[in-house]
């Protein structure tokens, strides 16, 4: 009884089972992008161990399955594996989509070093060669890049330039914001600490549309890392320690990552340095000390993802006390004399002259794919920058700062990026912004006048990007952008220079009428509207040959530093006056490389050619004004038609299996054609020779000789005057246009990796930088009047990986 009883159960249960085990699963593989069939696919049935393929159409059929889940691993070339569990409780059909576009795969990388924009002249700066300037600035990291060189306020004040243009002809975007902090003046430099980024590209092409239209200069663009998606943790810890300023830079970072491609970073540094010193003195009060730390939090899938990053920059930056003078006669002898005129001790002591900045920034950016359509992102971005410039006063007004500025900028973006055509890619998007900037009163700063005043901008811009892939070898680009933007100030004016610049008759609608202490007050309003554009190819041949070239035509609307300017801007050592007559910059550039990429031997040929109508240029006024604060060298906005071309040249040849050899030169030309000059503050001729041995067994050793030479500028505008000299009784030639003499630097690198610990490894540095303690001056230093620049210096680095 009992076995007839077991076999009737047994025979229940497998009709049972036979009954749920008749269901289909159909489904179709199509490209996420255009909706195209997948065609030879392979859908791995994980719970059956079993495969199937799709057809031509995409389409498969997996038949008896029983109730219950169903886990398919879908995988297919050039496309992104999918992983996806159904749970089965009858028929069912599944429309699948795939990633199918491997440039998309790149995102989600680590190494990323491959160029984004096709069409555009870009150079890298890798993570490696970022750690060669832990210690130092954005500008003197930017400067191993051909064609690029650096405007300077003494040694720690470095603001980049890409062919001779600089500060807001030359876009700088941090972890996809663009940095507001260093527009204002030629020492502003910008508020970054490299130790936070991943990689630093720089595009020198035409192809920038979608960062704005003023990049009459180029782009610099500051990318984060990509992490890979697993569980993981790690992180690393450097110290450099410097014989010159005895001081360095402490810098450590921890990320983790998960599988599910959530992350997290957080990232610190703190930078001290006392005085400096030139070959043969001491640079007293040009010390630093900066504080750095970012935080970022994010997920990244293929269809959906978000971003969010915060940096805070706290820096002070001493002024050398020699660019301080008191009257005409001390600036005429700083000027002529070959040691500074104030030399004092070491100190790690920064007084005044000095400057305070604070700078924060917040984004938060997300992003969504949607089928047959391409990817939509949105990010919202801020940014505050609090500076202060210490002069040297007298003793009631000393702690007072001599200007003090707090800029708030604000900004939305959204962009589309449509991927659902073959072989064509189309970015649109626009932009919201508002900046408001509010200079501290007379009270807080003993200043009537603020050097910029009071103001609201308000901009509005609509770009449109293509990119489309002709043939495997050839691909073009073509971009439209109109950008709008409005500046309300609030600013006073002496009734004399009101009166002597005509602008009461120019512009009478500004005038509020009231005057106090021979000041009146005005509400300047102006309104520009910019349109850019730019067209892109690229035609790769045979051994890894490529042809690009650029078009592109950029505008860009005075910034307020050249409208308002309106007293002394100490850290530049003299007094700057803005003109509100200046209208905005159209700038034609062409550009065109040849490249060879092969680590083998490597080459790239890239000349340029800029016009630029009504070019704005800051240059002397021709007189040296005597203030209660000293006698400073007056200088003036004014608008010419200008023209900037030349060539960057680069190569790289592998000697043997160890030494490699690096090389590059910079020919540039800078005319003034409205006066037939040269423009002011041009690089002069550079190049460059290196030679690396590297040893890879041998505990990845490497030794490195670098040669840097600058010749002497020749082609220079002669703006140099003759003063009277209240202490001679006299007329006093003034000599501020002779540039300084060619000078050629060594710099000896070397550094090898040590296993340490389990999983743990320890890079130990060390570098001469000007090897033979070279006595110079920079053309490009702003402070070059009064002092030599850096000498000597021993470096020591240690970076620790975990």
């Amino acid at each position: 009884m009992r076995l007839k009883a077991l076999f009737i159960l047994l025979l229940i249960s497998q009709l049972g089972s036979s009954q749920d085990c008749n269901y289909t699963f159909l489904g179709e593989l199509k490209d996420f992008h255009n909706n195209s069939p997948i065609v030879g696919a392979t859908i791995y049935m994980q719970n059956l161990d079993k495969y199937t393929t799709s057809d031509v159409d995409g389409k498969f059929k997996i038949e008896k399955l029983c109730k219950g889940e169903l886990t398919l691993v879908i995988s297919h070339v050039g496309c992104e594996t999918k992983t996806i569990t159904y749970n089965i409780e009858s028929d069912i059909f599944k429309s699948i989509a795939l990633e199918h576009h491997i440039e998309e795969l790149t995102e989600v990388t680590v190494a990323g070093s491959s160029k984004l924009e096709k069409t555009s002249i870009q150079q890298t700066v890798s993570k490696s060669d970022i750690e060669n300037y832990t210690d130092r600035s954005l500008g003197d990291a930017l400067t191993t890049v051909s064609g690029v060189s650096t405007l300077n306020t003494g040694n720690s004040i470095v603001k980049p330039m890409i062919h001779g243009l600089h500060s807001s002809r030359l876009l700088i975007i941090n972890n996809n914001v663009r940095m507001f902090d260093q527009e204002w003046g030629e020492e502003h430099a910008p508020n970054v600490d490299i130790n936070s980024g991943g990689r630093i590209e720089v595009i020198k092409g035409a192809n920038t549309l979608m960062h704005g239209s003023d990049a009459i200069g180029g782009i610099v663009l500051i990318r984060p890392e990509n992490f890979i998606a697993k569980d993981s943790i790690f992180g690393s810890t450097s110290l450099s320690l410097n014989s010159n300023g005895l001081g360095g830079n402490a810098n450590t970072e921890l990320i983790k990552t998960y599988e599910s491609g959530f992350y997290a970073k957080a990232q610190a540094s703190y930078k001290r340095f006392g005085d400096f010193k030139a070959s043969d003195y001491n640079l007293s009060n040009s010390g630093i000390k900066s504080i750095n730390a970012s935080a970022r939090i994010g997920y990244k899938s293929f269809e959906k993802g978000f971003d969010a990053y915060y940096s805070y920059v706290d820096n002070t930056i001493g002024i050398i006390r020699a660019a301080h003078v008191g009257n005409v006669n001390d600036l005429v002898r700083a000027i002529n004399r070959q040691e500074p005129a104030y030399i004092s001790d070491f100190s790690h002591t920064i007084e005044n002259p000095r400057q305070a900045i604070i700078h924060h920034l917040g984004k938060v950016e997300a992003y969504k794919r949607f089928k047959g359509l391409g990817k939509l992102s949105l990010q919202y971005d801020f940014q505050i920058n609090r500076r202060k410039e210490f002069d040297r006063r007298r003793a009631g007004l000393n702690e007072l700062p001599a200007a003090d500025f707090r800029l708030f900028t604000t900004s939305l973006q959204p962009n589309l990026k449509i991927d659902a055509f073959d072989n064509l890619i189309i970015n649109t998007g626009f932009l919201l912004r508002y900046q408001q900037n509010s200079s501290a009163d007379q009270e807080s700063t003993g200043i009537s006048i603020p050097l910029i005043p009071d103001y609201d901008k308000y901009e509005t811009g609509i770009y449109t990007i293509a990119n489309y892939d002709i043939d495997t070898r050839t691909s073009v680009s073509a971009g439209f952008r109109y950008d709008y933007a409005k500046i309300e100030a609030e600013k006073k004016y002496k009734v004399f220079d009101w009166e002597e610049n005509n602008y009461d008759e120019l512009y009478p609608e500004f005038s509020s009428g009231i005057v106090e202490d021979f000041e009146i007050l005005t509400f300047p309003e102006f309104s520009f509207h910019n349109i850019s554009a730019n067209l892109g190819l690229t035609r790769s041949f045979n051994n890894n040959h490529e042809l690009l070239f650029n078009y592109g035509l950029a505008s860009r609307m005075p910034n307020v530093s050249e409208l308002f300017s309106d007293g002394l801007h100490h850290s530049a050592a003299r007094i700057e006056i803005g003109d509100l007559t200046l209208t905005k910059e159209v700038a034609h550039k062409f550009l065109l490389s040849f490249e060879r990429n092969n680590e083998n031997f490597g080459f790239s040929i890239s000349p340029y050619y800029r016009y630029i109508n009504d070019f704005i240029q800051l240059i002397p006024g021709g007189e040296a004004s005597t203030t209660i604060r000293g006698a400073f060298i007056e200088w003036q906005y004014d608008q010419v038609n200008a023209q900037i071309f030349g060539v960057d040249v680069d190569v790289n040849k592998r000697l043997t299996d160890n030494f490699n050899y690096k090389g590059s030169l910079s020919l540039l030309r800078g005319d003034n054609l409205t006066d037939n000059v040269p423009l002011i503050h041009m690089p002069s001729t550079n190049f460059s020779n290196s030679i690396t041995y590297s040893n890879k067994s041998l505990n990845e050793l490497t030794v490195g000789i670098t040669q840097y030479t600058e010749l002497r500028q020749n082609r220079f505008p002669d703006y140099n005057f003759t003063t009277f000299n209240p202490i001679t009784q006299e007329d006093t030639y003034v000599d501020i246009s002779s540039p300084t003499d060619a000078f050629t630097l060594f710099h000896f690198n070397s550094s090898a990796t040590f296993k340490v610990f389990k999983k743990s490894k320890l890079n130990v540095a060390f570098n001469i930088n000007n090897m033979f303690n070279v006595s110079y001056r920079n053309y490009l230093n702003r402070l070059r009047y009064f002092a030599d620049d850096v000498g000597r210096n021993f470096n020591i680095k240690l970076k620790l990986n975990y």
